[in-house]
């Protein structure tokens, strides 16, 4: 069975070299964790406290923020980047962590080369993606760019050719973070079908956004991350409510209804 259980989990990053203490949690402490120290003595920050989290096939969640909350560190404990410093986190499933779309790309090779890296980066076998390549390549819209060294690319054709590998996969738990806003409209709009052929595909669906638009689209519930902790879970114009107000809500409700 496909699930994500956590119990109490926290995630703590050391500061071994902490002799301006105060500076550091002037300017962590608005953004990040809290501030604190372990049993050694040692200064961290609190990345994650007490994540108590259960999902099981069909689940789709949002994660909502601001920058520095914890949305990304939450998605790379449940990658299993990150091991709980207490608590427990367990995974069961085939995971593909999206959160750069650059990740695994080398800008010495072309295009079509890096597919089938992209592709081996997210768990995918080198005859698998060659199978996906005609179907990647049409969805780009690069053509013979597609021969060229990845460095000669402009961001928006990056971000292109990772999306167009990114939706060709099959994963049973899809853990993804935005980072999409390179492309022009008229792409966006083809890349957003995409996504959601790709979410359907998925077991379940962990997406940290600040677009209420694709959460809407993409999700059925949400949590609200702030410093390191989960301040409230629901359903997704419920959560938007609490974390951006009534017009903002409004808005998803608009494109929850579209999409019914």
């Amino acid at each position: 069975m496909v699930s994500i259980d956590t119990y109490g989990a926290c995630v703590d990053f050391p500061i071994f070299d902490a002799k301006s203490r105060s500076m550091k949690k002037a300017f962590l402490g608005a953004a990040g964790g809290a501030i604190g120290r372990n049993d050694s003595n040692v200064v961290v920050v609190e990345a994650l406290r007490d994540i108590d989290l259960h999902l099981r096939t069909g689940d789709r969640v949002g994660l909502v923020g601001h920058n520095g909350a914890g949305k990304s560190t939450l998605l790379r404990l449940l990658s299993g980047i990150y091991e709980p410093t207490r608590g427990s986190a367990v995974v069961r499933g085939r995971v593909a962590p999206v959160f750069d779309l650059g990740v695994g790309m080398d800008p010495e090779i072309s295009g079509l080369e890096n597919i089938i890296i992209r592709g081996l980066f997210l768990g995918q076998s080198r005859a698998r993606m060659r199978a996906k390549l005609d179907d990647i390549a049409e969805f780009t819209e690069l053509g013979d760019y597609l021969h060229m060294p990845l460095r000669t690319y402009s961001t928006g054709m990056r971000v292109r050719l990772a999306l167009g590998v990114v939706t060709s996969i099959e994963p049973e738990i899809l853990l993804l973070d935005e980072g999409i806003g390179a492309v022009d409209a008229a792409f966006l709009a083809k890349a957003r079908d995409r996504l959601r052929d790709l979410v359907a595909r998925s077991g379940i669906l962990v997406f940290a956004s600040h677009s209420n638009e694709f959460l809407a689209q993409l999700c059925d519930t949400a949590l609200w991350v702030d410093h390191g902790e989960i301040r409230a879970a629901g359903a997704v114009d419920e959560i938007v409510a609490a974390y951006e107000g009534p017009e903002a809500a409004r808005h998803v409700r608009e494109i929850l209804k579209e999409k019914k």
